[in-house]
């Protein structure tokens, strides 16, 4: 496929393109080219994990075929618009991110239009791999093995009883806790709000 394909296939699915999903659809290419991969066929092997959501996120999926369904998009949601490529036979992880003048030299590669969204829209499908992106080898926090996990392994949270699957349940003082019982969690239940609450007016009540 040429890169007018992918392109496409992104603004298909986003409904229109933008720079971000250039961007992400370069990115998803060349970390694939850096692990020596052709493109994916959803075979599993490749693993992305992106630092953000959104037009970028779709570019690299149109690029690898790789979604989060499929278990082999992971979303760790920094704000950057950067990737890291992951080879579950061999373990290599790349990382891959915008170069910090990505901008200016986007300016600079299209000179002839003023709008800097157009400007970008035109030179990211023409810039060269090494001016726009640093690739680097990294190791993972936790093994590969770990963060793909077991798919069809469940446990029951000790706490709350809500089925934890793939793995993702921690263990503390001899209970199966799921995340958000273990105290990692993006929400809070009314009973935890309650429960915070009166620990905070008996702190006051102390001091």
């Amino acid at each position: 496929m040429k890169l007018t394909d992918y392109l496409e296939k992104s603004a298909r699915e986003h409904s229109h393109l933008c720079p971000r999903q250039i961007l992400g659809v370069r990115m998803g290419l060349c970390g694939l080219k850096a692990l020596g991969l052709p493109a994916n066929q959803g075979n599993k092997r490749l693993l992305v994990i992106t630092e953000t959501d959104g037009c970028f996120a779709d570019g690299l999926i149109a690029a690898t075929n790789c979604t989060v369904g499929h278990r082999t998009l992971r979303v760790e949601d920094y704000g950057k618009t950067a990737a890291t490529f992951v080879d579950s036979h061999t373990g290599l992880a790349i990382r891959v991110s915008p170069v910090l003048n990505i901008r200016e030299l986007a300016y600079h590669h299209a000179q002839n239009e003023p709008r800097h969204y157009f400007a970008q829209m035109q030179a990211y499908q023409v810039m060269p791999d090494e001016e726009m992106f640093t690739v680097n080898e990294i190791h993972l926090a936790a093994p590969i093995a770990e963060i793909v996990s077991r798919p069809g392994v469940r446990v029951n949270c000790d706490v709350c009883g809500e089925e934890i699957m793939n793995e993702r349940e921690t263990h503390q003082k001899g209970l199966t806790l799921c995340r958000a019982c273990a105290g990692n969690s993006y929400y809070q239940t009314p009973i935890q709000l309650e429960a915070k609450q009166t620990n905070i007016e008996q702190y006051h009540v102390q001091t």
